[in-house]
Parts: C-alpha cells; structure tokens; sequence
C-alpha cells in the first residue's frame, strides 16, 4: 500500500485502493450487521470490509446491535469509533476514498456511514436493498457529522 498524507501529515491508506475495495462491494444485499462482500452487509459492514481488505484483521470486536440502535441509545457509538481508529479529517467536503458518517437528527448520534466516491457520489449500504452508488446531495452533506480516512498503518 502506497502512503498518503492528508493536509495535517498523518499518513492515510491510498484513496484509490480504498475505493477499489468499497466498488467490490457495489450489488452487496443488505443485511442487518453483515461485512461481507457478495454475502450481505450493513452501512458499518461496508467499512468492516474495506479494512479487513487493507489491514486483515478488524481493530476491535463489534458487539451486536439492534436495526434502531440509535433510540435506545444515545452514545455517539460511531463516531466514537471511528475516533479511535481512523484518521480525521479536518475539511468539510469528503474526498474520494474518505469515510463519512452521517447524523440525521440533531439530537442523535450518528447513525449511517459510508465511502466517499468520485464526482459527489457516496458508496454505502442502503437498507432494505443492498450497496449502492448515489450522488451526494446537498440535504445530506448538511447532515455530515464527521468525515475520516483509512490510516496507512494501523499499529502506529
């Protein structure tokens, strides 16, 4: 894997190598805790996958969840996670190859994530159908909570 830096110097897996493995994902059915490509996955699954493609094994165990995790709890479990072991990103506008995580309601967590594509397009599990390519629309970048890349190394 080549090395990127983004604009603080930290080192972030290529974008393009990225990309490539959310595409293999693309006609994935969508399944309720799932991260696999082909087989089934949900908007976390699809960025399960993208790691286990760079790096092999996930950072950390994910616990079972409920479809509507979100109104029984209100800890920002996503973010928080994506805190610990991805790279922030310190714009407002996904780059190609970024993840993207998405808060719908103000006072909620965030709740749906996915990889940023080329040309304003989201690559993201939609549920009750499967991984999908959309356009980004502006109703949805207002509702960007965070946006972060794939390190480069992991373990550093």
């Amino acid at each position: 894997m080549s090395d990127h830096a983004d604009r603080s110097g930290q080192l972030c897996a290529e974008p393009d190598q990225v990309l490539a493995l959310a595409h293999g994902f693309i006609g994935t059915p969508y399944r309720h805790q799932g991260s696999r490509a082909g087989v089934g996955c949900d908007c976390l699954g699809l960025i399960r996958g993208v790691w286990r493609g760079l790096f092999g094994a996930e950072p950390e165990s994910v616990e079972p969840y409920r479809p509507d995790w979100y109104a029984h709890d209100r800890h920002e479990r996503l973010l928080e996670a994506a805190e610990r072991h991805l790279v922030e990103r310190s714009y407002r506008d996904p780059a190609p190859g970024d993840v993207v995580l998405f808060r719908f309601r103000a006072e909620r967590p965030a709740t749906h994530c996915g990889v940023a594509g080329v040309s304003g397009t989201l690559i993201h599990a939609y549920e009750r159908s499967a991984v999908v390519v959309s356009v980004l629309p502006d109703a949805w970048r207002r509702r960007i909570a965070g946006i972060f890349a794939f390190p480069a190394d992991p373990t550093s």
